[in-house]
């Protein structure tokens, strides 16, 4: 899975932040793991753990955590994300630890033990083993078993915990509520609860940024919420901080109507040329994102005022001319105002 899939991207994001990386050691690792290690701690360790290859497969966050015991100094700690069950991922999980080894020995560190963990949210059941061995459907007790690797992974199915289940501080809960749901149609129900915890976060000095980090996932990891009602779910859970998030919402909407005019321009392309079908797909994307992010743009300032505009608007709905209204959204103070914006001959 590519970090261009917006639930990896939100997935390292999230679990990026070393508050919600300690609050999962915490609550979702065994016990007895837990014991052994100094959890309140975690270290990221440098992106360079992998190789270019893997990364295309992995979100590449790996912390180090000390053991209480007096062992090996560290135990690495890779977080890996699922949102598809993928039936090698056990020796995706394999080539990881292999490449952190290596990482441990260029370092000049003693090898330490890596404790690979698979947080998973998808809509499919999983199925996948979580032992290396089930790769190739033996048990210990085969004779060919003392041959191969033998490991297993930590699992985190997040459809496998109630929502009372799901622990942690505002940071990690909200994110894991997210990724529970993105792809439910519940996430209707659930949303204005999931915001109305991230209220808690808009006090810190980060708070701001990871809530408009939410916003972006809601609006390019799902179909199932339109920019108009994640708009109006803001303005209910977070009246004071809407007007400063909602351009955020307006900006993924550009640009995720840019990508999808992309996406369907080069299928268009395959008729009609892809160079040619790529361009008129960004073209074409263009002015839908833009004409989507401009009606969330005057439903906010102006309210349904503004928004009897935009059959005007749609007439001359060129690119330059709905940047030229964005960016005007700025500065005018009235309707009529924005209105001599376009209609200046």
């Amino acid at each position: 899975m590519s970090l261009t899939n917006p639930h990896d991207r939100f997935f390292k994001q999230a679990f990026g932040q070393p508050e919600a990386a300690r609050d999962f050691l915490l609550h979702y690792l065994p016990a007895a793991v837990v014991a052994a290690l100094d959890v309140e701690r975690p270290e990221p360790v440098p992106a360079t753990f992998v190789d270019a290859e893997l990364r295309e497969h992995f979100a590449d966050l790996v912390y180090r955590v000390r053991r209480r015991d007096g062992g090996p100094a560290w135990v690495y700690v890779l977080f890996e994300h699922k949102s598809a069950p993928e039936p090698l991922t056990p020796l995706q999980v394999l080539r990881y630890q292999v490449r952190g080894w290596e990482y441990q020995l260029k370092e000049g560190e003693a090898l330490c033990p890596i404790l690979p963990v698979v947080v998973y949210h998808g809509a499919e059941t999983w199925t996948v083993g979580e032992c290396f061995l089930d790769l190739f459907g033996l048990d210990a007790t085969d004779p060919l078993a003392a041959y191969q690797p033998d490991f297993r992974y930590h699992l985190c199915d997040l459809s496998r915990y109630s929502d009372d289940e799901l622990r942690g501080g505002v940071m990690l809960h909200a994110a894991l509520l997210t990724m529970k749901y993105i792809f439910r149609d519940e996430l209707h129900d659930r949303l204005p609860g999931i915001l109305a915890l991230t209220a808690e976060l808009l006090d810190r000095e980060t708070g701001l940024q990871y809530v408009e980090t939410l916003l972006r996932y809601l609006t390019a990891g799902t179909d199932q919420l339109g920019a108009q009602e994640l708009m109006q779910a803001v303005a209910q859970a977070l009246p004071e901080e809407g007007g400063t998030l909602m351009p955020t919402i307006a900006e993924q909407w550009i640009e995720e109507g840019e990508r999808r005019g992309r996406e369907e321009g080069i299928q268009r392309g395959r008729e009609e040329g892809i160079q040619r079908g790529r361009e008129e797909g960004i073209r074409r994307g263009r002015e839908e994102g833009l004409m989507n992010g401009l009606a969330l743009a005057l439903e906010l300032r102006f309210g349904e005022p503004g928004l009897r505009l935009l059959p005007e608007i749609e007439q001359r709905a060129d690119a330059g001319t709905l940047q030229a209204l964005m960016e005007a959204l700025r500065r005018v103070t009235s309707p009529e105002e924005l209105r001599q914006v376009y209609a200046a001959p």
